[in-house]
């Protein structure tokens, strides 16, 4: 693929992929506000983000499947559309449970944005060249993190938590054009010809029956736990327990994501150079002890912003390794249901975050501690599948596969 349909390719699915993350990162910084406006505690108000992960989860698991089917194009227009439709829903509602089930449907629509775009990038490339495409697609996601808090506290002072959603719903709508005009179709109908609802069930059975595909979505989906976790309880953390402003405060949750973009763009050289799998293990591995010490700062006594900053940061620039790679290996064997495979490891992921989300809500009382321990504790999970599913015995055939 020549240089610039490859960026072309990276930039639209980066920008889809990135709508439902949008939704997150851009109202993280009103999440105390919205809790006062309606009435609401701490764990009412996080659950809106766990009824959106709960929901992006398992809408992928309906869009791959029909992606392989009918083609990439138009279930991410059903998708895109009910996204703009439930985000309308957000932003005229008018009680916590309202909200809640809004951003239910909101994460169904956004669903279709983070199971395509992965499937896509197999019917594109596999090995290295896959690894720099999904790289760079993250690149393009990734600035979410940066811009998204920073563009939503700015909406917040000028209009309220309510105008955050009339602007992810104005993306949406960006979203829609983008697939009209820039998206071509990777789907060809006659690879649609064996797709059935009864081939996505055979799919679905074959992708859990095979332990190395589970084993590597496990690894991006523990690690992208822990990244939830900081999600839920950056905000009450950092302004409530730390006393930053929501503005302060978005400048502080965007540092991290500086790191894992950098990183990310590393994976394909690192990946020629010395293989995938010893990339990910080395990665995960790092990002694992450096969570490690975050935890024994904190059960020590330690309570230095400075020091959750600096060791998630460095924390998040691993995971930048980890993640992309993790997914590339694991569609790697699965082509011919590259959306099925795609939305499975999406709804794993999201599924995951949602889990871990809704056990630290449990035990958060606005301190760093608990959150905290539930970013640690997913790492060492992803650390500990990831040694499970690339021990030496396993890694070979991989390597040569990936790099062949």
């Amino acid at each position: 693929m020549p240089v610039s349909r490859f960026l072309r390719a990276a930039l639209v699915l980066g920008l889809l992929s990135a709508i439902g993350p949008f939704a997150i990162d851009m109202y993280l910084p009103a999440l105390p506000a919205i809790g006062h406006s309606l009435g609401a505690d701490v764990g009412a108000v996080q659950l809106t983000l766990t009824a959106f992960f709960l929901a992006i989860g398992a809408g992928q698991l309906l869009y791959g499947p029909v992606s392989d089917m009918v083609g990439r194009k138009p279930p991410l227009y059903v998708g895109l559309c009910l996204f703009t439709l439930a985000s309308i829903g957000c932003a005229l509602a008018s009680d916590v449970q309202t909200l809640v089930a809004m951003r239910f449907l909101q994460g169904l629509g956004a669903a279709a944005g983070m199971a395509i775009p992965r499937a896509v990038v197999r019917d594109l490339h596999t090995g290295t060249e896959a690894a720099r495409l999904m790289s760079l697609l993250m690149l393009v996601f990734s600035v979410s993190p940066i811009l998204a808090p920073l563009l939503g506290s700015g909406v917040i002072a000028l209009t309220g938590w309510r105008g955050v959603f009339w602007v992810v719903a104005l993306a949406a709508l960006a979203g829609l054009l983008l697939v009209r005009l820039a998206l071509r179709e990777t789907r060809p109908e006659a690879e649609r010809v064996q797709s059935s609802l009864g081939s996505a069930a055979r799919a679905y059975a074959t992708l859990l029956r095979d332990g190395h595909y589970l084993g590597l979505v496990g690894i991006g989906s523990t690690a992208l736990a822990g990244f939830f976790v900081y999600v839920a309880g950056s905000s009450f953390v950092f302004i409530n327990h730390y006393g930053l402003t929501p503005q302060q405060y978005s400048l502080a949750f965007s540092f991290n994501a500086v790191a894992f973009i950098g990183m990310a763009q590393f994976t394909a050289p690192l990946g020629r150079r010395f293989g995938m799998v010893p990339l990910v293990k080395a990665a995960s591995t790092a990002s694992g002890v450096f969570m490690a010490a975050l935890l024994a700062y904190y059960l020590a006594g330690g309570d230095r912003m400075a020091v959750l900053i600096g060791l998630f940061f460095v924390s998040s620039g691993f995971l930048g390794l980890v993640i992309p790679t993790s997914s590339v290996l694991a569609l790697e064997r699965h082509g011919a249901i590259a959306g099925t495979a795609s939305a499975l490891m999406g709804t794993l992921q999201m599924l995951g975050g949602a889990l871990a989300m809704g056990v630290v809500s449990l035990f958060a009382n606005g301190k760093p501690l608990p959150m905290v321990v539930g970013i640690v504790a997913s790492a060492l999970a992803s650390v500990a599948l990831t040694w499970l599913t690339l021990g030496r015995r396993q890694a070979g055939p991989a390597v040569q596969r990936v790099q062949g």
